[in-house]
């Protein structure tokens, strides 16, 4: 066994990161239980589409078993990949319905739009491949402020804390008022009551230094609503995979709708990916202290190149963009700082091809506390932006803001750099903007502009 402790140090580099064996995979076993809901979640989205059920099931858990192992051995970083919720929703909810009116304007209403749609994610994930190749992608990366990165991390944080509490059902819409309310019915409910509850015992034994709170805190508020009869515990071991969802890409329907409603699509697609992608990598990154003192993310061409194989990969086999997930946070502030904590995640949804009833049955009362607690830890980074500085305090406020409230990590980001571009520029502090900080501020401003005009382009069929 020993020999085995050695040989995972030496090729993750586990001590030099200051973590252990053990540490690594307790923070992968807390991230897989954060978002083990995906197994789930996803395929009640995907299917709302039309793709079936079952063979989402199976895509999901491939899919992420694939991205995560290559994250895990060639980017050698703690980050998980899955499906992105926001993404499934965007191409159940949006693209699907767009591009069937695009084949009923076209008369082509024989044709399923979900395998259009994954042929879309499919091309994208190429283009990422492309630019992670040609080292565009790190650029990118590596020329956004400081400033910018550290905005990020924090309004990720406060997404996840959003997250956390949208999954027990504890806020909402606010009806006909804007934002949202506080569902004052689930306030007596069993399942918000044991998350609220665990939410302070997890910060309890975070405070006393217990290692593996938050693991603990989720495992005892499952088992404690399984007693209490909140949830059901599994009604089974295994299942069989079914992968009746896999291969169905549609080159020849996409080619039918005619170049501009498929570069439309590509271009949606590839926008909203591309920069949920590097802003949570590049948020994620800052919390788990893997930036050099100039800000770079030394090894972010790995990460971005794993992210890009894995939506390549999860379109074939039938599920939407496969991406980093947010609730990789959960295992990094567990300590997790290597390849080893994503390898463990990428070993767990490995066994969900079959033991999914198992895998499945972590209820979303027991993940809450710890999405709402490692939110406000990331929010920590904030204190490292120079709040007194207005050019930079403000698009901090844009991002933080923006990221939770337009439920978009791509969307705040935009804000926030378009914001930054602007002050530096009306202030006269040119020397402090980069041509590539310019460039995306201003890509993303048509982005903005031109959407409505893009999803007309798509419905009308071109």
């Amino acid at each position: 066994m020993s020999n085995l402790y050695e040989a995972l140090d030496r090729f993750f580099g586990i001590s030099e990161k200051g973590s252990t064996v053990r540490t690594e995979v307790i923070a992968g076993l807390t991230t897989f239980m954060t978002m083990a809901y995906i197994l789930f979640v996803n395929p009640a989205i995907l299917s709302a589409a039309g793709v079936p059920k079952e063979g989402v099931v199976a895509a999901t858990a491939i899919s992420s078993a694939f991205a995560t192992l290559i994250m895990a051995l060639y980017a050698r970083a703690p980050f998980a990949l899955a499906p992105g919720m926001g993404l499934n929703s965007f191409f159940a909810f949006v693209a699907t319905p767009l591009i069937a009116s695009a084949l009923a304007a076209k008369g082509l209403e024989g044709r399923e739009p979900w395998q259009i749609a994954l042929t879309v994610v499919f091309l994208e994930g190429i283009l990422f491949i492309l630019l992670s190749v040609s080292g565009l992608r790190e650029l990118i990366a590596n020329s956004i402020p400081s400033s910018l990165k550290y905005s990020i991390a924090a309004g990720i944080g406060l997404f996840l804390t959003l997250i956390g509490f949208n999954i027990i059902d504890l806020v909402g819409p606010a009806g006909p008022e804007p934002g949202v309310a506080l569902n004052v019915e689930r306030l007596t409910s069993l399942d918000v009551l044991i998350a609220l509850a665990f939410t302070l015992v997890a910060g309890a034994l975070m405070a006393l230094r217990v290692p593996g709170a938050l693991l603990i805190s989720i495992i005892a508020a499952m088992v404690l609503g399984w007693v209490l009869g909140v949830s059901e515990p599994p009604q089974g071991v295994v299942s069989l995979p079914q992968f009746s969802a896999a291969f169905k890409l549609d080159f020849t329907g996409l080619i039918s709708l005619g170049p501009a409603v498929a570069l439309a699509l590509v271009f949606t697609f590839f926008m909203v990916d591309f920069f949920d992608t590097l802003g949570t990598i590049t948020g994620l990154s800052a919390k788990a202290g893997l930036m050099d003192k100039e800000g770079r993310i030394p090894g972010i061409g790995r990460m971005l190149l794993s992210d890009a194989l894995g939506t390549t990969f999860g379109a074939v086999m039938g599920t939407s963009t496969v991406t980093t997930y947010i609730e990789s946070a959960a295992g990094i502030e567990s300590g997790g700082r290597t390849g080893l904590t994503a390898l463990v995640v990428a070993i767990l949804f490995l066994l969900g091809l079959v033991f999914t009833p198992v895998l499945t049955a972590v209820p979303s009362y027991a993940t809450a506390p710890a999405l709402i607690i490692v939110g406000l830890l990331m929010m920590s980074t904030l204190s490292r932006v120079k709040l007194d500085d207005p050019t930079e305090a403000i698009p901090a406020i844009m991002i933080l803001a923006g990221i939770p409230f337009t439920y978009s990590i791509s969307d705040g980001m935009g804000l926030g750099f378009i914001s930054y571009v602007v002050l530096k520029a009306a202030t006269g502090r040119w020397k402090e903007l980069n041509p590539v900080i310019v460039i995306i501020a201003l890509i993303f401003a048509a982005y903005f502009i031109s959407l409505p005009e893009i999803h007309a382009v798509i419905k009308e069929g071109g």
